[in-house]
């Protein structure tokens, strides 16, 4: 899985990572029981502080996308994430806000946004 980090776009980096695990995850790129980098090699690789990576692999951890066993690594989680309402309404607002961020840090206004949106959707439809 190749990573692709914008340090421009006003999103937090550990939250791209986080995104793109998930992404790779639901897509099928990476599938349960695959295995991570490691927290230092990815940091090394991404030529980011190791304390992102370790923010990232934890709250993916706490969501139920991995396992992270000491002394073995870090794995996909074989087990099905359960999302609650709550949970599942908080990730549309990150989503959305990540979207915006990105969006306007590009000049890309809302109603220019909203149209793209429609416009996939009606594509993906």
């Amino acid at each position: 899985m190749a990573y692709v980090l914008d340090a421009a776009s006003g999103i937090p980096i550990y939250r791209q990572i986080i995104e793109q695990v998930k992404v790779a995850i639901s897509s099928g790129e990476l599938k349960a029981g695959d295995q991570l980098p490691t927290v230092r090699q990815l940091a090394v690789d991404l030529s980011i502080n190791l304390n992102t990576v370790i923010r990232a692999y934890r709250e993916l951890e706490l969501e139920g996308f991995l396992d992270m066993q000491q002394g073995t690594g870090t794995f996909v989680s074989t087990r099905k994430p359960e999302v609650d309402q709550l949970q599942k309404q908080r990730m549309i607002d990150q989503i959305v806000a990540d979207m915006v961020a990105r969006a306007s840090s590009y000049g890309i206004s809302m109603e220019e946004l909203a149209a793209a949106m429609r416009s996939t959707q009606e594509i993906s439809s």
